[in-house]
């Protein structure tokens, strides 16, 4: 392993709900936890300030109630965990039911080591099927650098459904992600550990993915650092690896992932896959809007 590594803790922690003072003050605990074990980056699971909770779309009241608990940047929780990475010398990614002006969002803010908001990403790809209809849906997949005492990493997010959609971490790639952040909040399987490998093996990017425990959900965050290949020697090929870097169980708990940046790098510079040997003009139908049969949805929102 390098001199250039990046610790990123993934806080697998129990949802509290109906508190979110009481919410926060967990989350803290769980960076003070995460830097005390060492990490430069500290993962919350998806929509923490409420637990990941959504009201029935046909109740007004209780819709109302819940728009009530969305918060912004300049509120006091978000305010406090700002502080906190400062404090802590410490990047945190908060996640949270963001207030706008029309419907909210979910969101991902990831503060820097310097407590300043690098990064805010929005979940684009909605579960318009379900009780996510309540929500607006974010615009784009920004990426941004962030400085960590690893050195520069080039930084980007999708929030749970988004890394079912091969599109999501392909264009955070062509943007220049080096690590994707994933908060979840989902019942995890084996298909979708399938889908989040393949994410990590096309793009050739790191991923860290934190899901709630059991009893909310089952668990299984995970990290990869997306070199699926050892490098050629002494005339012999290359042969595959484990991109796995910690897989949970679905307990709760804070757990650690070491990301060999320039081992990630070097992979990047000498591989085929992510962007080396694409051909973008044949693919047009990427952005083609219109859907056929069999997957025509009316809920769906485009």
């Amino acid at each position: 392993m390098s001199d250039q590594r990046l610790r990123v803790a993934l806080l697998q922690l129990r949802a509290v709900r109906g508190d979110q003072e009481l919410a926060w003050a967990k989350a803290e605990l769980g960076c003070r936890e995460a830097r005390r074990l060492g990490a430069d980056l500290a993962l919350l699971p998806e929509m923490w300030n409420i637990g990941y909770r959504l009201p029935d779309p046909g109740d007004p009241a209780a819709v109302g109630a819940w728009r009530g608990e969305a918060v912004t940047l300049a509120d006091p929780p978000l305010v406090r965990m700002r502080a906190l990475a400062r404090e802590l010398d410490m990047a945190i990614a908060a996640t949270y039911l963001e207030r706008t002006a029309s419907l909210p969002r979910n969101a991902v803010t990831v503060f820097d080591r310097r407590g300043e908001d690098v990064l805010t990403y929005r979940k684009v790809h909605t579960c318009d099927f379900a009780d996510e209809c309540l929500l607006d849906r974010g615009e784009g997949f920004p990426v941004a650098t962030l400085d960590t005492a690893a050195g520069a990493v080039a930084v980007g997010a999708m929030i749970c459904y988004d890394r079912e959609f091969p599109e999501s971490a392909r264009v955070l790639m062509l943007e220049g992600a080096e690590l994707i952040l994933v908060p979840n909040a989902c019942s995890w399987d084996r298909h979708r550990e399938s889908q989040l490998q393949s994410r990590a093996f096309e793009n050739m990017v790191g991923i860290a993915m934190a899901n709630y425990p059991a009893p909310d959900q089952n668990g299984g965050s995970t990290a990869l650092d997306g070199m699926a290949y050892l490098p050629a020697r002494d005339g012999e090929e290359a042969g595959p690896r484990d991109m796995t870097l910690v897989r949970a169980g679905d307990e709760e708990g804070v757990f650690l992932a070491d990301f060999d940046l320039d081992a990630m790098r070097a992979y990047r510079l000498r591989e085929t896959w992510g962007n080396a040997f694409r051909k973008p003009g044949n693919y047009a139908m990427l952005t083609d809007a219109r859907v056929r049969a069999p997957f025509l949805r009316g809920e769906a929102r485009r």
